[in-house]
């Protein structure tokens, strides 16, 4: 007999900002999910309105119960998936904010660079 592999299936809701437009979505890899729709990698409605900051999510063993549980969410009044929100996440935080390294600014490139020819540097020396 084959080991079973245990799958995950998350049901996610995403808004354009605190009290904003909705995106109700279901995947079975959260993270990248997340990432496209920041990227704007979806033509369609949460690239058109701006819909990135993951407010909620669920995770579901079952992909048949993940996928009802996001129908039935999706025709909820916007009323009870703001309640659903508030319950776990009240301040409306981006639970993915730190999942995804930002790409540094020039800047901090340059910065980084002379720091570490710096320490080089010194390390060069002492070794000298």
């Amino acid at each position: 007999m084959g080991e079973r592999v245990e799958h995950r299936y998350f049901v996610y809701i995403l808004a354009s900002k605190p009290w904003g437009t909705l995106y109700v979505g279901v995947t079975s890899a959260v993270d990248a999910r997340v990432y496209q729709h920041r990227e704007g990698q979806f033509e369609g409605f949460t690239k058109k309105y701006g819909v990135k900051r993951l407010v909620y999510f669920e995770e579901h063993g079952d992909v048949y119960v993940a996928i009802q549980r996001e129908k039935r969410i999706k025709k909820w009044p916007r009323a009870w998936k703001i309640n659903l929100i508030r319950t776990d996440n009240p301040d409306w935080l981006d639970l993915s904010a730190d999942w995804f390294p930002q790409m540094p600014t020039e800047e901090e490139i340059g910065n980084w660079i002379a720091r570490t020819s710096r320490a080089m540097t010194d390390r060069d020396e002492k070794n000298a």
